[in-house]
């Protein structure tokens, strides 16, 4: 049954005439009726009946009329719920966050949320819930099915997130650098190419992740194999490799501090050099569902983080 056939129905035995039905809610005679004839077709018992040139209520019309009314009432009060979730700033968001970016926004985004409870309302302020996902590119979009907002990262030259059911929130275009120890004989270089860096033994992803993409464009570029000793998707664990002078790597540019500099920059073991003639740019975004955009609390969170990134990259 229709909800508003059953509004129909129900406003007929108020006001006892089709014309007055159709006055009040605004459409003609013939269409009330035409609805009411709908309804009637999905049960067995009459609804109506003629009382001279009135159509008035049968009492299983009456029945079905007052079912209709707590139906009716019933979707006003879940409209009415549905809206104040959608618009409560603090509801609970959940986010997923590849490694890298989570080490680099969780913190300050959890800082940035907290400074709002002491400049403004506390109750309005999102309850954040994190979750690492570090998944190749083409499972991040399936995360939103189990996530409000989803960090996730592809390469410039590969394929875009699908579109349908899926909004994309831009947040960053991050380049992945060669990272070296800094006793490493390409330590006082300012910038590396391919071929500075090819012959050097490396620590890089698994397969399918963007580190293990730049180094087949690196042994393409430079026509050498290259030589892969670790295969380590962790930036923690492959800086700290690095760090040894045994291996090199590639860590990206923005994300990578809290891995490079724990104790802050005088205690860093690991730097970063550009590596021209490739594109080694991989793309940082915001997935989520559209239906999940439309909470208030999402929204403010989706914010936030844009901000974060933008104090990041600027750094």
């Amino acid at each position: 049954m229709e909800l508003h056939q059953l509004h129909m129905l129900r406003e007929l035995g108020e006001l006892g005439s089709v014309k007055a039905v159709a006055e009040t809610l605004s459409v003609t005679p013939s269409a009330v009726s035409q609805q009411i004839a709908l309804l009637q077709r999905q049960v067995e018992t009459p609804l109506t009946r003629k009382d001279g040139r009135n159509l008035v209520l049968t009492e299983a019309g009456k029945v079905l009329a007052a079912a209709g009314a707590q139906v009716i009432d019933a979707m006003a009060t879940a409209k009415a719920a549905i809206g104040t979730y959608q618009d409560d700033t603090s509801g609970t968001v959940t986010i997923s966050g590849f490694h890298s970016a989570g080490q680099a926004l969780f913190a300050p985004l959890v800082r940035k949320l907290a400074a709002l409870r002491v400049t403004g309302d506390a109750r309005s302020v999102p309850q954040l819930r994190f979750s690492d996902e570090d998944v190749a590119q083409q499972d991040f979009a399936a995360l939103t099915a189990r996530y409000d907002l989803v960090l996730a990262h592809r390469m410039d030259h590969s394929p875009p997130w699908p579109q349908p059911g899926l909004r994309v929130i831009p947040l960053a275009r991050e380049p992945l650098d060669v990272a070296v120890a800094i006793d490493h004989p390409l330590a006082a270089k300012t910038a590396v190419s391919a071929a500075d860096v090819v012959r050097y033994p490396w620590v890089s992803s698994r397969s399918g992740y963007s580190p293990a993409d730049v180094l087949m464009a690196v042994g393409a570029m430079a026509s050498h194999p290259v030589e892969v000793v670790h295969r380590i998707n962790d930036y923690s664990a492959a800086a700290a490799l690095v760090s040894t002078g045994e291996v090199i790597g590639l860590l990206p540019r923005y994300t990578s501090g809290p891995v490079l500099n724990p104790g802050g920059a005088a205690t860093a073991q690991v730097v970063l050099l550009p590596l021209t003639g490739i594109n080694t740019r991989r793309r940082i975004d915001l997935l989520a569902r559209p239906e999940n955009l439309r909470r208030a609390s999402v929204l403010l969170v989706a914010q936030a983080i844009q901000e974060v990134m933008a104090e990041l990259t600027s750094g």
